[in-house]
């Protein structure tokens, strides 16, 4: 498979009462391929994998599996606790018909660089299946940095690097360090645009889920080098993008699925739907972002 593109890191879409609605999820992965992505992730924390029973997230990659049928690479996320589990989760993936993992540090432990690296060689060995390491020091409080990196360049199983640091400095500093040993993906939707001028081979996004086919236009401007046209999409996107690195992304992202094309904004507990000032404000930065986009087509 090829590690470059827009690999939309989708939600999992819930009935009023809670459950998975597989249909519904269905639905969401095929409007993004149709609009044009080069891969889907299912199961990222954006659709969450830690607040789903293990036979609900079978169910997702599963029926995940079957709507996508070939057309883009299925990568699944990959979280647990403990390293046994972990291992456990990636032989599973496989078996399930993934075609790749994002995985996420220990979600029970902050690991040290040399934990860190044991973490992912044996969640490598456990299966055939590429990896993609999810770099969010932000949540997760582990750095998988250019040095824990080093120890992990010998793993041919691990290609690429979801880097949601929040420092575009970052990106460089992989370059320089590896040339094009692994794929290096944005993780932050408001630093797209930044990212690709580093040279990001991909896009791991939020925002996707609501505006596919703007996202994969306004990657594509970029990676061919049209900035004029491809800022003035991203400034219009750019109030959206901010959603994308709060806290509640995954509240903030299901509503604007709800406003941009009518997906169930259910989240489940603890989650909370949002209220308020708080919906106001969110509901007015996606009605702009519609209305905006609307003009500029």
């Amino acid at each position: 498979m090829t590690w470059a593109g827009v690999f939309p890191a989708t939600t999992t879409k819930l009935a009023a009462d809670g459950g998975v609605d597989l249909d519904a999820t269905q639905a969401g992965l095929d409007r993004v391929i149709t609009s044009g992505v080069s891969g889907v992730i299912v199961l990222p924390m954006l659709g969450e994998n830690a607040a789903l029973t293990q036979a609900e997230r079978d169910a997702v990659v599963t029926a995940a599996k079957e709507v996508v049928a070939g057309r883009v690479p299925l990568i699944s996320g990959l979280a647990e606790l403990s390293t046994d589990d972990a291992a456990w989760a990636a032989r599973n993936c496989q078996r399930l018909g993934a075609e790749g993992m994002m995985v996420f540090p220990s979600l029970a432990y902050r690991t040290d660089r040399r934990e860190t690296v044991a973490w992912y060689k044996a969640i490598a060995a456990a299966s055939d299946l590429p990896i993609m390491i999810y770099n969010n020091p932000i949540a997760y409080r582990v750095d998988v940095d250019v040095e824990t990196l080093k120890s992990l360049s010998d793993v041919p199983q691990i290609v690429a690097v979801k880097e949601e640091t929040g420092d575009v400095r970052r990106v460089t500093d992989l370059c320089n360090a590896f040339g094009d040993r692994f794929d290096i993906f944005c993780g932050v939707d408001d630093l797209l645009l930044e990212s690709v001028a580093l040279g990001v081979t991909g896009w791991v996004s939020g925002m996707t889920n609501a505006w596919p086919v703007q996202c994969v236009k306004l990657f594509d401007l970029a990676r061919s080098g049209q900035f004029a046209e491809a800022r003035r999409l991203y400034r219009i996107l750019t109030p959206a993008f901010h959603l994308d690195t709060d806290v509640k992304l995954v509240q903030y992202i299901k509503l604007a699925e709800h406003l941009t094309y009518g997906a169930s904004p259910a989240v489940r507990a603890p989650r909370l739907a949002i209220e308020g000032d708080e919906l106001a404000h969110v509901e007015a930065v996606i009605r702009k972002t519609i209305a905006d986009l609307e003009a500029f087509d």
